[in-house]
């Protein structure tokens, strides 16, 4: 089976993206003079001092998870947007997709929730349930599955502990949680590792053509 593996080598220009992010995400990141506007997937970068910016060399980011396509997923048991507590091991005997991502109502995590939702039919088809997963709390998960009408379940990681536990690599020099995801089979065993944080609506197509070949 081919496994998929990404190397982000890019110089900061091509990192930027003109978005605006939730406001309360991420206050402390002094990448850019405070001159600077831009923006990008989850984050806003503005008004913050200046500092030196890591070398060329320094920037390549390879993607290292402890979740592997091969291996068994550690559980957990996290509560949903209604508060509901939800175990993995709920959906053992089907397909799961378990997407980790920074935060709720980012315009690139918006992106890809709603790309979720506009193809959960196909993976429904596919036998596939979808979970996605970040560190916001029950109240953000619930305002942001109910202001997109959301058809899958939110699960609140508080303290990112299961994003920790799976492994799940940071961006943009360990400031911005990374955007990953895991196609798990029925038996709870990693079948693909996709990540991509600037591309938020890619991690439905990778997604759904695996599920389709399999």
């Amino acid at each position: 089976m081919a496994s998929i593996s990404l190397h982000m080598n890019h110089t900061l220009p091509s990192l930027l993206h003109a978005q605006t992010p939730k406001a309360t995400l991420y206050q402390n990141l002094s990448l850019l003079s405070k001159s600077s506007q831009s923006q990008f997937h989850g984050l806003k970068l503005s008004n913050v001092p200046p500092c030196s910016v890591p070398s060329h060399s320094s920037m390549k980011t390879s993607v290292f998870a402890k979740v592997s396509e091969g291996s068994l997923v550690p559980p957990f048991t996290l509560k949903d947007q209604d508060g509901k507590t939800v175990s993995l091991s709920k959906f053992k005997g089907k397909p799961v997709v378990v997407y980790f991502y920074p935060g709720d109502e980012t315009p690139g995590c918006t992106k890809q929730a709603c790309a979720f939702r506009d193809s959960y039919e196909k993976f429904k088809k596919a036998g596939a349930e979808v979970i996605g997963i970040s560190g916001d709390d029950a109240a953000s998960h619930k305002q942001f599955a109910s202001k997109y009408k959301l058809p899958f379940s939110l699960l609140c990681d508080e303290g990112n502990k299961v994003r920790k536990e799976w492994g799940v690599p940071s961006d943009l020099f360990g400031t911005l949680p990374g955007r990953q995801t895991y196609v798990l089979d029925k038996n709870g065993v990693c079948r693909l590792v996709y990540n991509n944080q600037f591309q938020p609506e890619k991690h439905i197509d990778e997604t759904l053509n695996f599920l389709k070949s399999v």
